[in-house]
């Protein structure tokens, strides 16, 4: 009897011990990348030009590895020739939300992530003047991401990855109805502060 409830003890110290050692680390995050993207097709027989875009997320860590994440991003991809006329340009924009998953890679402090997430985001055609000329509307979408996490001190930290995100809108512009089917491979590179 005294055995068991002096494992019982000592159980409970150790369990609130391991929390209180979670609680001083920092759940929360807000990360900003920027980088270059990188169409894997074309878009209705348009070849797209190399695009920048950025993104900026919240992070909260629910478990030691696992956690949340949700944020904004913005895409633009140029083309010299399309449906919408000569130089027009395609922009992405919304919300990402999604799971990731952290950890230490040996005994290093740098740690590898990876992200599978949705999309809830548009698709606008700007003609060469900046005027929109179409947009899709919200909708929904996919996202895969992966890379390092490497701390610069005071809980700031650099996030260079590579991300891929899928989409699909239906269009109609002059009549011409169609879908966009809107993927690319993005390079980030990002900073996260941790608080």
């Amino acid at each position: 009897m005294k055995t068991r409830t002096l494992a019982s003890i000592v159980f409970a110290i150790m369990v609130s011990m391991t929390t209180v050692a979670q609680e001083k680390e920092n759940r929360f995050g807000f990360e900003f990348s920027s980088g270059m993207s990188v169409s894997t097709g074309k878009l209705r027989e348009i070849t797209r030009n190399t695009g920048l875009g950025f993104e900026g997320i919240f992070h909260y860590r629910v478990l030691a590895h696992t956690g949340v994440y949700l944020g904004w991003g913005w895409n633009q991809f140029g083309a010299n020739d399309s449906f919408g006329g000569n130089d027009v340009c395609f922009e992405e924009t919304g919300y990402v939300f999604g799971l990731q998953f952290k950890h230490p890679m040996g005994n290093s402090p740098i740690e590898y992530y990876l992200r599978a997430g949705g999309l809830y985001n548009h698709i606008e055609t700007e003609n060469s003047e900046g005027e929109i000329i179409d947009d899709t509307g919200h909708g929904l979408g996919w996202q895969l991401a992966g890379g390092i996490d490497i701390p610069l001190g005071k809980n700031w930290d650099f996030t260079p990855g590579i991300k891929f995100n899928s989409l699909s809108r239906d269009t109609e512009l002059e009549g011409y109805h169609s879908e966009l089917k809107y993927n690319y491979i993005s390079v980030r590179l990002g900073i996260l502060k941790r608080f």
